[in-house]
């Protein structure tokens, strides 16, 4: 794509952008027209100031000639503008900070509402810190850059209208002379519009990159570290921070250009005034007073076209920025629950028919997948990994819909109820553990908040989590950090099996409940399992087959086909890859 094509898309798409921000704004109309109200009265007020000025010099002008009655007035009259100036600006302030900061929550909480909405497709492939990036960062900028627009942009136009007002309201030709320089701050201000969106829009989407590096290198800072792998990860932040400072010093090169530029062009108004302003002078055409005020109305009319450009340009970033919270935004939305979406109440029966799913495309996973369970029933999944046992999970919990096929429950297909429904049915403990900042009694209670303590109490004891948590500082109380980083992923693990201990659907998925605990507390884990499991229709997936024996119906899954379904005993008796897996696992065992 040529560099053209690049700077046409970028303007169409700040075009776009700056569309969706102006309706962001809208439920905030009442605070704008308060904040255009008090922009009218600043620049009104400040801008009498240099006539009072110009008053008093014409006369204290000669010998013997002032007139102190007429000064005091001025004086009095210059006192009052400022503090009518000061006070508009102040409630100016309170109105446009009110935009600014009511439009970053609602676009905040818009962002956050879309995660909950968004297909696990979209954040199993998107890196978190780059979300994080979007939301923080991103929305930070876009706040400072529509509060500098707000703040500059309305009291700048209203000072170069009111002072070109004023202006010819003193003497037009002078006021031409303003006139017909004017365009070439517009040229210089559009033209560093033009190149600078590119090159923000840029900046920001490395920043993302950058950031959600940084977020991979500190959680996994231990396998770093393990590995060694000090070195390389250094090296990979040095380049994505080459690249951002190259894309950084891009777009402040030509954002840098703006006040010089500017500046320049602003001198040439007021020397072009001053000469002007002289010879009319010199002649009579005005006096010595009105020079005065012609001169400070240049510096205020030049002023604003400073402040404009600075504007234009955080603008610019701000709207790059923006642009990244509306392609989130823009995502499509998992498919939604139909309107004639039933609230699913299970027995336990489910049943896979003709199931195929793949995660890309070209790639086959399941294909052609069959099961029938009865409620009660102790289903475990067993295989090589990659065999389709974690994705069969996230098939039954609705994560993603299959590509063809049905999922029943309870005679229902999965798709025809609704998904907070399917999900109350089961209860999940994953190998990946997830905790959330705050107490232990909170972690417990996640799935069931209006939980009595005694319930807690008793799934903990359930979960054999009780006579450690009583050990801990505050016990119950006690305030874990995000993700439980001050304690043992043992512990952690034992704390989420008690969170599914307390809420007991009729359905569980176990996948790897116990993959982090000792043996002889996986012992006591199987047996409160074996008793929670009575009655419900249960998953489970372990590489550990010890942890199966007692399930009743063991699928032996490879390429995401069963090959081999039985109990313990048929499947051993069958001596086919169940029983290779099975006997390889405890000749490791005893060879270790």
């Amino acid at each position: 794509m040529s560099a053209k094509q690049e700077n046409r898309l970028s303007r169409e798409e700040s075009r776009r952008t700056l569309r969706r921000v102006l309706h962001l704004i809208r439920p905030y109309l009442i605070y704008i027209i308060s904040s255009l109200l008090c922009a009218v009265v600043s620049v009104v007020a400040q801008l009498l100031v240099p006539i009072f000025c110009g008053d008093a010099i014409d006369v204290m002008i000669g010998a013997g000639r002032v007139v102190f009655a007429s000064i005091i007035r001025m004086i009095i009259a210059i006192a009052a503008a400022t503090g009518i100036t000061a006070a508009a600006q102040w409630i100016l302030s309170v109105c446009n900070n009110r935009i600014v900061f009511g439009v970053s929550r609602d676009l905040r909480n818009a962002a956050i509402r879309k995660i909950q909405t968004l297909p696990f497709s979209y954040l199993d492939v998107h890196p978190s810190g780059d979300l994080v990036s979007r939301i923080i960062a991103d929305v930070d900028t876009f706040a400072d850059g529509l509060l500098m627009g707000f703040t500059q942009l309305f009291t700048g136009v209203l000072t170069i209208l009111g002072t070109l007002g004023f202006m010819i309201s003193v003497n037009l030709p002078i006021t031409l002379v303003v006139v017909c320089l004017t365009p070439l701050s517009l040229f210089v201000a559009s033209f560093i519009a033009r190149h600078t969106y590119r090159h923000f829009q840029r900046q920001t989407a490395v920043r993302g990159e950058q950031t959600a590096l940084i977020n991979e290198m500190i959680s996994g800072q231990k396998v770093v570290q393990a590995f060694g792998h000090e070195a390389e990860s250094l090296n990979t932040f040095d380049e994505v921070n080459d690249r951002l400072q190259s894309a950084s010093m891009k777009a402040v090169f030509f954002s840098s250009l703006t006040n010089p530029c500017t500046r320049f062009v602003n001198s040439m108004v007021y020397v072009g005034v001053g000469l002007t302003g002289a010879l009319f002078a010199i002649s009579g055409g005005i006096s010595v007073g009105q020079l005065s005020v012609f001169l400070s109305y240049a510096n205020q009319y030049a002023k604003p076209f400073n402040e404009i450009s600075g504007v234009v340009t955080e603008l610019q970033n701000a709207l790059a920025c923006a642009a990244r919270v509306f392609q989130l935004l823009d995502e499509q939305d998992e498919i939604p629950d139909s309107e004639q979406a039933a609230v699913l109440e299970s027995d336990g029966r489910v049943a896979l028919e003709q199931v195929s799913f793949r995660y890309v495309p070209e790639r086959p996973l399941i294909e052609n997948f069959t099961l029938a369970v009865k409620p009660g029933q102790r289903i475990a999944l067993v295989g090589p990994t990659g065999c389709g046992k974690t994705t069969l999970i996230n098939l039954l919990m609705r994560f993603y819909d299959v590509d063809s096929g049905s999922i029943k429950v309870s005679g229902q297909d999965i798709r025809q109820v609704t998904r907070a429904s399917l999900r109350r049915n089961y209860g999940m403990v994953l190998q990946d553990t997830w905790l959330k900042a705050g107490t232990i009694r909170e972690n417990i209670a996640y799935g069931k908040p209006d939980a009595t303590e005694e319930e807690i109490v008793a799934a903990a004891k359930a979960a054999h989590a009780d006579s450690y948590i009583r050990r801990l500082p505050q016990g119950y109380d006690t305030v874990i950090t995000e993700d439980g980083g001050n304690i043992s992923q043992g512990q952690k693990q034992l704390l989420c099996i008690a969170r599914v201990m307390l809420c007991l659907p009729p359905m569980l998925i176990l996948d790897e409940a116990t993959s982090s605990i000792d043996t002889r507390t996986e012992i006591k884990i199987q047996s409160a399992f074996a008793r929670m499991m009575e009655g419900r229709t249960s998953f489970i997936v372990a590489h550990r087959l010890s942890t199966i024996r007692e399930a009743n119906v063991i699928l032996v899954m490879k390429d995401g086909h069963i090959i081999e379904q039985g109990d313990h005993q048929s499947l051993m008796a069958q001596n086919g890859f169940y029983a290779n897996l099975y006997n390889s696992q405890f000749d490791t065992t005893a060879q270790t």
